[in-house]
């Protein structure tokens, strides 16, 4: 088993699903990856719920903040990106035409973070981690292996995270970009055309890896879920669908035509 022990800075570590039903969202979620519950009690009320593989974390879910259940927010992922200086970063979203949604804060004794907007307003983590590294267990089946985001002003928010992350990027014959954190292709990015609709917003979404695709779109469908995109071809990387959960959470199952990059930071358990 291939265990991450440290980031890098600058690279995704961690997702988390904020949902307005966290016990049906469990039963999903299990049913669908085989993930086991690790409750965890929040200070000040409520729960955190680590979603592990093997006894390994691989993401959290939590219930959705009431003011928000209020306005019928559906349920969403949110994705965070590691740095040892989360206080350094805020600083730099806001000097690169970003926004900062909260001050930095120190999270019990797993880390500290902030939730920062780009200059299109999609909202992203950064995560400084303590006793929580973020996801032990990626790039294998039933864990995160992508994170892309889906834009409608790449021009604008591309040169943003360059400026705040340090990424350097590189971009092929059909538009796609691929973000790079010391030559390590860890990200991309996506342009938003007509297809895409009004209502699709701009976001941080994420892939997790599968074996089979089609299988696991249909499992989807029985526990509840929707196949919002039918298992596609993704050119010569391979095969993706695009799944939404019973409260609304939208993410993407992947399978991959060769092998995965092996973990960013991992060691041999």
């Amino acid at each position: 088993m291939q265990v991450v022990k440290r980031y890098p800075d600058g690279m995704f570590c961690w997702v988390e699903l904020s949902t307005t039903d966290p016990e049906a969202a469990k039963m999903f979620y299990t049913g669908l990856f085989g993930w086991e519950v690790d409750d965890r009690p929040i200070d000040g009320g409520g729960t955190y719920s680590m979603l592990q593989l093997e006894g390994k974390n691989v993401t959290a879910l939590s219930a959705m903040q009431p003011e928000m259940q209020a306005q019928g927010i559906p349920a969403f992922w949110n994705s965070y990106v590691k740095h040892d200086d989360v206080d350094a970063i805020a600083e730099k979203i806001t000097a690169a035409g970003g926004a900062v949604m909260f001050p930095p804060m120190d999270v019990m004794q797993y880390g500290r973070m902030i939730m920062g907007t780009d200059p299109e307003g999609t909202p992203f983590g950064v995560w400084q981690p303590a006793e929580h590294i973020g996801a032990e267990l990626v790039n294998r089946p039933n864990t995160l292996v992508w994170n892309e985001l889906q834009t409608r002003q790449p021009d604008k928010v591309k040169p943003f995270y360059e400026a705040v992350f340090g990424w350097n990027s590189a971009t092929d014959e059909n538009g796609y970009v691929a973000f790079m954190e010391n030559g390590r292709v860890h990200a991309g990015m996506i342009a938003m055309d007509e297809k895409w609709g009004p209502e699709v917003p701009a976001t941080w979404s994420i892939y997790f890896m599968v074996e089979d695709v089609a299988a696991k779109a249909e499992l989807a469908q029985k526990l509840g879920g929707t196949v919002m995109v039918p298992p596609t071809e993704a050119g010569a990387m391979g095969i993706f669908a695009v799944i939404q959960d019973p409260q609304g959470g939208v993410f993407n199952i992947m399978s991959f035509k060769g092998p995965v990059d092996p973990p960013p930071g991992y060691e041999k358990a």
